[in-house]
């Protein structure tokens, strides 16, 4: 971990820029939509909009002169985040002739979209997008298999398709197993695993592929083809037109059973649509479509998990007809449980009910019992009146779903009902605010603008740091006194180190004291659960399909529709899981301070001490800003790595049990003929009765090493970083930098008081009304 959480940093000991690695596209993005602002002349002091500058170079030990004469009342107009931005970078050209820092790697914030085809979805995209069509139907989610991202392209006007591709050996593999499969007249036959094969291959080679051998497909022209095609790992599409990118691109996202033949889909793992002139929404945010419906595929499957685990926020799309009987969403929020919470990081919920603007009034008024002699508009009444009830049942079934012990205040789950065509057309009856778009909208833009505020205000504290380590230079040096506070930085670094190490030795023993007690639990009750779960609740015809799908999948079926979900492993891991939970969640939260957590425990480091021996002096201040800095940076970076770290220390304890079950699985898997089912069913009880005590102790010992070699990382990392920090911050002894910049120090300052008081303005502002039925914003930004 050290090496993830600190590989963005490059502390020098000369005068150059550095920077963590995170800030690359942000900055460059700034300054390609930013316009140049110009500098006024020095006897000006203050610029056009409002922040007093300096334009004149630094000079080799000068000394420049303050003009105490500025003042803030010269500020006049608050500045936005971008001209925040744009006004630190020419500060530190200014400074350092340079502007230069590394590439960005922090990751998006991602929302991730559940809903079936036929939905809504790419209207519902649309709409938030304010173009009509901009997503056209059937683009987003159309294929039920293919993991579809949509952001926004900051680096041209182009629409832009990444396609990731499985390679060529994973298909054949598949193929393979395929024909396999239909050859089997057993009745193991699993029917379900050959209708989704059978949709596979007649949508890349014809109407005609299922009939054929995998010898006549493969001297087929097509097979070729394909083979060529399956060559590269990933392919792009761009253009400037959105019509013929649409076109493109329709053949590896869509499929059409009434023209079969060259729909390239089955072949897909993911694809990433980049959209210009977005930002507002899209600049740090991806929107994931996590697909309701699945093909069996361990790979898909696994790739699914994965992306969920990423969300930071999910919102569950479905029409409002069936918004509360639909068993699809809710049965995969109850399944995924894991992923959302402690092994993820997701922070909210949005039940977005669709499609409101459909609706027979006059049955709906019969049905509602609505006094059709009192009502002047009645479809519109209708339609607030059906969205307000949707809205009330889908809250009360949520506070009734296990999912609610994970987002369990008022503002981590909403609702909200939607019409896509009522937000374009002004016929359909709704005010623009009333289809609930410009809501979501507003959601976004906030979203964003937080994020971009957070990179903004990052950014400048860079650039503080790095001025104060130049204004360290401009004094003559107590070389006495900056050794022994060299010494009281040490000391202070080696007793935090110490305090933290026990706080992670604290830790460790209430974790392996859950553990202990969820190993207890889950070696009692592991075969009894074993044998509900794969044990058929009626007449059990066709069950034993299910149960070798299951074992091919190494302990997890779900089923084409993801109606049915079986899962051995997770039932397994169920107890450890549950006696872990609550100290989990305070240890690693989503959200929020515990008092226990290790982000809180991070925060609180710091190696410049309050009751310092060592009086004030305008060196040691600058030095010590320059510290706080890069400790801000360094634990900054420590806390994102954390997020990602706590998912893969939660799923250990499932990944250890399937890497326990794995040979038993393949051996289940291959049992066939008469009486397969309780074959099957007798090998999987009896390798969880034998396994049980090893397996759920080596889970509970897998955790803690994880946990252990978290700790180990995080003190390596601070111990390294900081002793190169305390070194850097010595560095400047050349005559050469000594140079003034306390002006721009000074002016940074400011501009991170503006930074804060744009955001407290933008946040006290009313909501806007959103966009017009046009998809115009009315509104200035």
């Amino acid at each position: 971990m050290a090496s993830q959480g600190t590989q963005g940093y490059k502390l020098t000991s000369s005068p150059q820029l550095y920077f963590s690695t995170h800030d690359q596209p942000f900055l460059e993005h700034q300054k390609q939509r930013t316009p140049s602002l110009r500098l006024v002349p020095s006897q000006s002091r203050t610029s056009s909009d409002g922040i007093s500058i300096d334009p004149t170079m630094a000079r080799q030990g000068t000394k420049r002169k303050i003009d105490h004469e500025t003042s803030d009342s010269s500020i006049e107009t608050p500045l936005t985040t971008d001209m925040i931005v744009e006004k630190a970078r020419q500060i530190l050209q200014r400074v350092s002739n340079s502007d230069k820092i590394d590439k960005d790697s922090r990751k998006k914030a991602t929302i991730g979209i559940f809903g079936k085809s036929g939905e809504g979805k790419s209207s519902l995209l649309s709409a938030i997008l304010g173009k009509q069509n901009f997503v056209p139907s059937g683009c987003f989610g159309a294929c039920t298999a293919v993991i579809t991202q949509v952001e926004a392209n900051l680096t041209d006007s182009n629409y832009t398709a990444e396609i990731e591709l499985f390679s060529k050996e994973e298909w054949e593999k598949e193929l393979t197993i395929f024909f396999r499969v239909r050859e089997d007249d057993s009745e193991d036959r699993n029917e379900e695993l050959i209708e989704i094969a059978v949709e596979k291959v007649t949508a890349l080679y014809g109407a005609d592929a299922d009939q054929k051998t995998l010898e006549e497909l493969k001297n087929d022209e097509k097979f070729a083809k394909i083979e060529s095609f399956l060559s590269t790992s990933k392919k792009i599409i761009s253009n400037s037109n959105l019509s013929e990118f649409t076109d493109d691109v329709a053949s590896y996202i869509q499929h059409s059973e009434s023209s079969p033949g060259d729909w390239f889909w089955p072949l897909v793992k993911s694809v990433t649509i980049k959209i210009p002139d977005c930002n507002e929404f899209l600049e740090h945010i991806v929107l994931l479509d996590l697909p309701g419906t699945g093909d069996c595929s361990k790979t898909r499957d696994d790739l699914w998990k994965s992306k969920l685990a990423e969300c930071s926020s999910v919102w569950i799309v479905s029409d409002i007809n069936r918004a509360i009987t639909d068993r699809d969403p809710w049965g995969i929020l109850k399944h995924c449980i894991e992923e959302l919470g402690p092994g993820g990081k997701c922070k909210s919920i949005n039940f977005i009910c669709t499609k409101t603007d459909d609706m027979n009034q006059q049955e709906y008024m019969r049905s509602a019992r609505l006094p059709r002699d009192q009502i002047k508009d009645q479809k519109k009444t209708c339609i607030l009146h059906r969205n307000e009830h949707a809205k009330t049942r889908v809250k009360e079934k949520f506070q009734n779903s296990e999912i609610k012990k994970i987002f369990n205040t008022d503002n981590q789950f909403q609702v909200f009902t939607v019409s896509s065509n009522a937000f374009f057309d002004c016929n359909l009856n709704l005010e623009s605010s009333e289809t609930e778009i410009p809501k979501l909208q507003d959601d976004l833009r906030t979203l964003n603008k937080s994020i971009n505020r957070e990179l903004a205000r990052d950014y400048v504290n860079k650039a503080k740091g790095h001025l104060s380590w130049i204004q360290s230079g401009q004094f003559d040096k107590d070389k006495k006194t900056i050794e022994m506070k060299d010494n009281e930085f040490e000391k202070n670094l080696k007793k935090s180190l110490t305090e933290l190490d026990k706080y992670f030795d604290s830790i460790y023993k209430d974790l392996e004291q859950c553990l202990s007690k969820g190993v207890e639990e889950a070696v009692n009750s592991c075969v009894a659960s074993t044998k509900k779960l794969i044990t058929p609740n009626k007449d059990g015809r066709g069950f034993h399909k299910v149960l070798g799908a299951l074992c091919k999948n190494y302990g997890c079926y779900w089923s084409k529709n993801r109606d049915v979900i079986l899962d051995l492993n997770k039932t397994l891991a169920k107890h450890l899981h549950k006696c872990i939970y609550n100290d989990f969640c305070q240890i690693f939260p989503v959200s929020g301070k515990t008092g226990k957590s290790v982000q809180e425990q991070i925060d609180k480091f710091s190696i410049i001490q309050s009751d310092s021996a060592y009086p004030r002096s305008d060196i040691l201040h600058y030095i010590q800003n320059f510290i706080k800095i890069e400790e801000t940076k360094l634990k900054a970076a420590l806390n994102r790595d954390i997020v990602d770290i706590k998912k893969g220390i939660y799923s250990s304890i499932q990944i250890t049990i399937v890497n326990e079950m794995a040979s038993c699985y393949q051996q289940a898997a291959a049992v066939t003929g008469t009486g397969s089912m309780k074959r099957m069913q007798e090998l999987l009880i009896t390798t969880v009765d034998n396994k049980k005590h090893d397996m759920f102790n080596k889970a509970k010992m897998e955790l803690l090493k994880k946990f252990t070699n978290l700790k180990l990382d995080i003190l390596k990392a601070l111990k390294n970083e900081l002793q190169e920090v305390i070194k850097s911050s010595q560095s400047q002894t050349s005559e050469k930098t000594r140079m003034d910049v306390s002006r721009e120090i000074e002016e940074l300052e400011r501009l991170l008081e503006q930074l804060s008081d744009c955001w407290s303005l933008y946040n006290k502002k009313p909501k806007r009304n959103g966009t017009n039925h046009k998809g115009n914003i009315t509104t200035a930004q």
